[in-house]
């Protein structure tokens, strides 16, 4: 059905295409798919964020209210083709690190949680943050490997902290895993119970130590199953989407946040009335958001 056109209710999402100029933000798809653990239709959800981006406004309310578009330039740099293997993680790589040089942040729309590991190091982050249930430090090289690759390819884990990590999601070798690294762990009862403003302001202070820039990973499966259905390992009992948007937006709000993506959505297996999808264009909004609160305040 065809979304009404309304003159003074501007849709958010209608970004030009990049070009040679410089934006505040710049949207690439990387639709990484094929070393998913699990059957995943990852590919297809860069197009399908794009597409729910038009269902909203891009207008904060305030007060004073705020129109993202006129406060902000942001620019949209298409999909990296075949993202997947040596090949397409440099293309990756090479995508990001060309943004960088001509945006304030990356917003990668994944994809599976694989692209985390090329975006991370495209964008020459020296911190990590992740909101996710899961790890994501496995042996191999797939959607559950990422931050154990980077680990291994030089990130200090002391500048990791891993927002969410659910109970009955994970191992106790995993969880092992993550202590010799030196990486903070606040598990999803801990961000309940502390609050996302808490928990992300510690997480800002390791992950951004000395000034540097990290990177934050939004893995859509730490929500709860039944705002995230298009995730194949969400599980009951995950976050809530507000408080998920409200971990985005507190990070993005950061000037050390120089890169950011969305993983794990299966535009393919969600929800009829696509909730799924939904929730992960309103996190691209809250980046939006965080990044405009950059600018009011300097």
């Amino acid at each position: 059905m065809a979304l009404l056109h309304d003159d003074l209710w501007p849709r958010a999402g209608a970004w030009p295409p990049a070009d040679d100029g410089s934006w505040d933000a710049a949207i690439l798809g990387v639709p990484a798919f094929r070393t998913s653990i699990s059957p995943t239709g990852a590919h297809a959800t860069p197009g399908a964020i794009r597409e729910a981006l038009r269902r909203y406004s891009p207008t904060l309310l305030g007060p004073p209210s705020v129109d993202l578009d006129e406060v902000l330039r942001i620019a949209d740099a298409g999909d990296v083709d075949e993202p997947d293997g040596p090949e397409g993680e440099a293309a990756v790589r090479a995508a990001v690190r060309t943004l960088r040089r001509r945006t304030d942040l990356v917003i990668a729309l994944g994809g599976d949680n694989s692209l985390t590991y090329a975006v991370t190091q495209g964008a020459a982050a020296t911190g990590l943050i992740t909101i996710d249930a899961h790890f994501d430090l496995r042996d191999g090289v797939s959607n559950g490997s990422p931050v154990r690759r980077l680990v291994e390819d030089g990130l200090d884990g002391r500048r990791i902290v891993q927002l969410g990590i659910a109970d009955f999601a994970n191992s106790a070798a995993y969880a092992q895993r993550a202590a010799d690294f030196g990486i903070t762990v606040i598990t999803m009862d801990e961000v309940r119970r502390r609050g996302a403003a808490d928990v992300m302001a510690e997480a800002l202070a390791i992950a951004g130590a000395d000034g540097g820039a990290f990177h934050l990973d939004i893995d859509v499966d730490v929500c709860d199953r039944s705002v995230a259905p298009g995730c194949p390992a969400s599980v009951p009992g995950g976050l809530a989407a507000w408080e998920l948007r409200a971990l985005v937006r507190a990070a993005a709000a950061d000037p050390r946040l120089h890169s950011a993506d969305l993983a794990e959505v299966d535009a393919t297996a969600d929800a009829p009335d696509g909730r799924t999808v939904r929730l992960a264009a309103l996190c691209v909004l809250e980046l939006l958001a965080g990044l405009a609160a950059r600018r009011s305040a300097s």
